[in-house]
């Protein structure tokens, strides 16, 4: 027996693997995703296998965390997904714990070492990296950036300096113009856009923050990542923006010329009231000079967005809502295309209705755009990155080039946890394949413990993979050695 509406995992031999919120919690719902359990792991080179599940318990292949290993595939079948309610909503947060063994790291694929790059953060968020190689993360909790430097091939940092200080809960960070020598570093607070002034290696910021949007959305709270990214001609600076609330709660209702006149200003199926330039992304000049237009419209949480660089495509991963069973909905990883409206709140995934919403909205059906790639439900992909290294000590084979990595952060509305690791999406022709590959796997210990929960990934100049985890707030660092 099977997952309803899940296809079972395949196992590809190692040998082809080798060479081939959060204080975003809900409003009305609060998500026990937040940061739990600060213990700092020490120096890591044992990976972590998961435990197998007891004698005589339920069927092993549950799409949970026990069949979780480097090189197990996924893909998560449209046609089949089970109806509202199939399942009861789980409260089902994980305990966040210290590491099980002094030396544990987490498991990667044969040819890959995953170890701990540094560890005593605060809340370590969002991670970008510099066209220089430096490396900067958000420190939400703490209403920081932090700048990290580190010589190529290097398992730590050389230097560790706050770059910025007195934000208000910074996720986004982006490079501008993009390019080798950008000018300035944007900083997506929760509910702003400022910058800094920025020559290349400088740790720490030239001067005060400059406000480019002083306000995103009318309201704060809810989902509070904000990310940001420019296209490549640097003309469009994009700003993603997550929901105040699970499902829209509280919003009121609107007659068809209402509709209409607010559809006309905000996009198709933007929704409003408290949730007003929410659950979207925007966009704008790098100047904020522009007023804000929306870019899509209906992703729930579309909490990291990164633009293709082999098409300029707009990416985004999206945490989708919550409290229809173990598995509804499914978060996705998709391409955003302007002008699209994706579901939120009435629609999800095509033309299949939220339970709440049933019959409101007949005009937006077959007009809801399907997300190109499917997650397991409520897994909490939190980070995205192309994967575009060509050289460096620590480069992945050339099969990896132009592959997508994703962090999820893991579930807390399913019974049986899902997640707490790092998956690799197969790249074609600019597209997601629909598969999608365990990569980083080992953060959980049994069906209640957790000792790393994935935030964000990124490339650093050498080419190996970049890990932020918010359980015990460390960074990881995978790199490939040629055998």
């Amino acid at each position: 027996m099977r997952s309803p509406g899940l296809l079972i995992h395949v196992l590809i031999p190692a040998c082809l693997i080798a060479s081939c919120v959060m204080r975003t919690a809900v409003a009305a719902n609060p998500d026990p995703e937040s940061n739990a359990g600060k213990d700092k792991v020490a120096q890591a080179s044992t990976p972590m296998r998961p435990t197998p599940p007891a004698a005589g318990s339920e069927n092993p292949d549950r799409g949970d965390w026990h069949s979780d290993a480097p090189g197990v595939v996924h893909r998560i079948d449209l046609s089949n997904l089970p109806a509202p309610y199939s399942t009861r909503s789980a409260g089902n947060g994980p305990r966040v714990v210290s590491p099980p063994e002094k030396n544990a790291a987490p498991a990667a694929p044969p040819g890959f070492t995953a170890r701990r790059f540094a560890a005593g953060l605060t809340n370590p968020r969002l991670i970008r990296v510099a066209p220089n190689g430096d490396i900067f993360i958000a420190e939400s909790g703490a209403d920081r950036i932090r700048v990290l430097r580190a010589a190529d091939g290097a398992d730590a940092p050389t230097e560790n300096r706050v770059f910025a200080d007195k934000l208000d809960y910074p996720f986004g960070i982006a490079f501008y113009p993009p390019g080798h020598d950008p000018q300035w570093i944007y900083v997506a607070n929760e509910n702003s856009v400022v910058r800094f002034a920025y020559r290349s290696g400088d740790l720490q910021a030239r001067g005060a923050a400059q406000t480019v949007i002083a306000r995103l959305s009318q309201t704060t709270g809810g989902h509070t990542t904000r990310d940001i990214a420019f296209s490549q001609d640097g003309k469009r600076m994009f700003i993603a923006i997550g929901s105040a609330s699970n499902i829209a709660d509280g919003m009121a209702r609107k007659n068809r010329a209402e509709i209409s006149a607010w559809e006309a200003e905000h996009g198709l199926g933007a929704a409003w009231g408290t949730e007003t330039h929410r659950a979207i992304v925007l966009a704008t000049d790098p100047e904020g000079r522009s007023p804000l237009q929306t870019f899509a419209t209906g992703m729930r949480n579309p909490v990291a967005i990164a633009v293709n660089p082999s098409t300029g495509e707009l990416w985004t991963v999206v945490n989708e809502r919550d409290g229809l069973g173990d598995d509804l909905v499914p978060d996705y990883v998709t391409r955003v295309s302007e002008h699209a409206f994706y579901g939120w709140p009435w629609y999800y995934l095509g033309r299949a209705e939220d339970p709440k919403y049933v019959g409101e909205r007949p005009d937006l059906a077959g007009h809801v755009t399907v997300p190109d790639m499917l997650l397991r439900s409520h897994s909490a992909p939190l980070g995205l990155c192309f994967y575009t290294a060509t050289e460096g000590v620590s480069a992945f084979p050339d099969d990896y080039r132009g592959d997508a990595f994703v962090a999820l952060h893991g579930s807390w509305n399913r019974s049986h946890r899902t997640g707490y690791k790092v998956v690799r999406v197969r790249v074609k022709n600019g597209a997601p394949t629909g598969e999608y590959v365990d990569f980083l796997t080992g953060f959980m210990i049994d069906d209640n413990k957790v000792w790393g929960r994935p935030v964000s990934v990124a490339v650093a100049r050498d080419g190996a993979l970049l890990v932020t985890e918010d359980g015990n707030d460390t960074v990881w660092r995978v790199s490939y050695s040629k055998r």
